[in-house]
């Protein structure tokens, strides 16, 4: 019976398929994630999935005004695809925020069908991505430091010297040739010190002006836009690491009407002269980040440091955030009063220290054990997840310090619901609250940050016993 039912099985592979025999369901349900859209199917789905910079440079939105640089040729872009439909069909366009290093690999994947990146970005060897008409030509990438400091005139008074850049800067394979002509001169290179991923562009650049990072090298059109908005930047014009970069976006190459299509509206396009209108308006009544290590703060902290290590102990919080944390709120002054009650150096209220039972703030070591004990509790109650890593869950805590936990959460379900990682709150759900809520909680947020990474970055002079044990070694 068994070699019959194989003979019966042999022969029916032998016999044709019917012509017209198809794979079950819709393709878009077995399609592999890198499958081809060209405009045809862009057209079809109603869609345009952009790959957008995550950067508040590149793609910011605030209570309904633009801040990101790509906002109007995108729109523009949509409105030229939808004139030219023949059917009358229209696209709409779907923002998709990454990391700026991750833009082409997700395009390569098919998670988009374009991308913008509001940078200057180049793809790599093997990367089956094309470069549409650029948009600007010959970019310089230039030196930016704060004004004040010492000035140079050539790149060869900068060797040995760093150069802080975010994560996915053009400007580190320009430093590489750059490098080579310094070593046939028998100089030492210039160092990259690379920051920390939660810092986009804009967040460099407003840490060179506040004096944290000496200098740093960004595209000389990101470096006059932001100027206006930071006013102690210093633009070294006369130190260009390479001017032969485009900006430019991206699309697969097997997509080859879309990248025509860019192509013909960028030949038409103009900018409007006011479209940095809403992000001036923004940035100008923005809280900008000071130096939070001058020689007066410095002294402050000293002095602060032992009861800001106790109670950070105690809850097991790095003593640096509560560090960065009171710079935020009071300056690092204990007798600091603020708005509804707040008070003391972490500028908490009575009912909030109330609620993790401490009762006098009012005292400096009552006052940070409040505050530690009551992020221990946000930390502990509303953000534990093992799904979100220990930046981002700082920065939840942070951001429901200042907001509240059930707002905080009301913002990561509506990431959730809009496609974004609501584990992230850095680029991810802080969109959300800057759509909602204005720059208010992000700005809180980065502030926070920025001066934690200050303090990180000299922790080996904050930490006295360190140095010690470091010394008797």
């Amino acid at each position: 019976m068994t070699r019959l039912l194989l003979i019966l099985l042999c022969l029916l592979t032998w016999l044709p398929m019917p012509a017209n025999a198809s794979l079950i369901g819709p393709p878009e349900t077995w399609q592999r994630a890198g499958s081809a859209r060209d405009l045809a199917q862009i057209r079809r789905s109603g869609e345009l999935r952009i790959l957008v910079n995550q950067s508040r440079h590149s793609s910011g939105e605030v209570k309904g005004q633009s801040i990101g640089v790509e906002h109007h040729r995108l729109q523009a872009f949509a409105q030229y695809l939808n004139r030219n439909s023949r059917d009358g069909s229209t696209v709409d366009l779907k923002i998709i925020p990454k990391a700026k290093d991750q833009l082409l690999a997700a395009l390569q994947r098919g998670e988009g069908d374009l991308v913008a990146p509001g940078e200057l970005l180049t793809a790599r060897n093997g990367q089956d991505v094309v470069a549409a008409e650029p948009f600007r030509s010959n970019v310089p990438l230039v030196i930016v430091s704060r004004q004040g400091d010492r000035r140079y005139q050539r790149l060869e008074q900068l060797a040995g010297r760093s150069l802080l850049l975010p994560a996915g800067s053009a400007a580190a394979e320009a430093l590489r040739s750059v490098n080579q002509r310094l070593a046939q001169r028998k100089l030492a290179p210039m160092a990259v010190e690379w920051t920390d991923p939660s810092l986009a562009v804009e967040d460099v650049l407003e840490m060179v002006q506040a004096g944290i990072f000496p200098r740093t090298a960004v595209e000389l059109p990101i470096a006059e836009r932001w100027a206006k908005v930071m006013p102690k930047l210093r633009i070294d014009r006369q130190l260009v690491l390479t001017d032969d970069g485009d900006m430019t976006w991206f699309v697969r190459r097997d997509a080859p009407m879309l990248r025509a299509s860019i192509g013909r509206f960028l030949k038409t396009y103009r900018a409007p002269n006011d479209q940095d209108a809403d992000f001036q308006r923004v940035y100008r009544r923005l809280y900008r980040v000071h130096n939070p290590l001058g020689q007066a703060d410095r002294k402050r902290l000293e002095k602060l440091r032992p009861t800001l290590q106790r109670y950070a102990d105690q809850v097991k919080f790095d003593w640096l955030t509560l560090a960065a944390l009171a710079f935020k709120e009071s300056t690092l002054n204990p007798a600091a009063r603020g708005a509804s009650g707040a008070t003391g150096l972490m500028q908490i209220t009575p009912a909030a220290a109330r609620s993790v039972g401490v009762g006098n703030v009012q005292a400096l070591d009552g006052n940070v054990q409040a505050g530690a004990k009551y992020l221990a509790m946000l930390r502990r109650n509303y953000f534990s997840s093992a799904r979100i890593n220990e930046r981002e869950r700082m920065a939840f805590v942070l951001a429901a310090y200042n907001l509240g936990p059930e707002r905080v959460q009301g913002l990561r379900a509506e990431a959730r619901r809009r496609g974004l990682d609501s584990n992230q709150w850095f680029f991810q759900v802080e969109r959300i609250a800057m759509e909602q809520l204005g720059m208010g909680v992000v700005s809180y947020v980065s502030a926070v940050n920025k001066y934690y990474l200050a303090y990180d970055r000299e922790r080996y002079w904050l930490e006295p016993q360190k140095k010690a044990v470091s010394s008797r070694n």
